[in-house]
């Protein structure tokens, strides 16, 4: 693919991640509470249910009433959560275990784990090859699973650190390369790199957003370009 069908925007993104849910919060702020840090949170827009890391476990609440709907427990160091809604199945990176946990999406309990690379971040679901992706920061590489089997499928060798990564969900993933400030097309099928760009002067590119319509990509960069 050429660069030049696929416009790559390096801009400073302040992440306001609850824009995915501004409508629904409308008598919101809501407290949480628990305990642990934050990292990404993912919306279930069938469901309705926002998934929110939280260090050790995931919590789940409902995104119209803010009411708890349940918790997902043993998620040591947990980053990200993809969702393979067609499969019922719902997938977590645990960044401090290597592994990312496998749950049932209607009773949020924990089906199983399956081995990662070191330090799993970001995790997509793609519907295009039906299989998950975790991005492994320390061991600069991604681990693709088998959505409905439940089945590491491989890994796709990186030329540095992921971080963020999206998909078109029509055969193509993009992730950043943070620490060489690059940005990669993974072929989600052949489980392969089909192209590398640089993103300099973006530093540490970070957050990333695909507008699929306009295909358009957008890098979060440490310098605030």
């Amino acid at each position: 693919m050429k660069m030049k069908h696929f416009a790559a925007v390096a801009s400073f993104v302040t992440l306001v991640t609850s824009l995915l849910v501004t409508a629904s919060f409308a008598g919101g702020p809501y407290k949480l509470g628990g305990e642990g840090g934050w990292d990404y949170l993912t919306l279930d827009p069938v469901s309705r249910h926002l998934f929110i890391s939280r260090a050790t476990h995931v919590i789940v609440i409902d995104a119209d009433s803010g009411k708890s709907i349940g918790d997902i427990p043993d998620t040591p160091g947990v980053h990200g959560i993809a969702l393979a809604q067609e499969f019922g199945r719902g997938f977590i990176s645990n960044g401090r275990e290597g592994t990312v946990s496998i749950f049932d999406l209607n009773t949020l309990k924990t089906l199983n784990k399956v081995k990662a690379g070191e330090n799993p971040d970001a995790i997509l679901y793609d519907r295009s090859s039906k299989r998950v992706f975790a991005f492994n920061g320390r061991s600069h590489d991604a681990t693709a699973i088998d959505a409905e089997k439940g089945t590491v499928a491989g890994t796709i060798k990186l030329d540095g650190k992921p971080e963020f990564a999206v998909s078109d969900e029509k055969g193509e993933i993009f992730v950043n390369i943070e620490d060489k400030s690059e940005l990669s097309a993974i072929d989600p099928n052949k489980l392969e790199v089909k192209s590398t760009w640089p993103l300099k002067p973006c530093e540490e590119p970070s957050g990333l957003a695909i507008d699929r319509n306009n295909r358009r990509l957008f890098a979060g960069c440490d310098n605030k370009l």
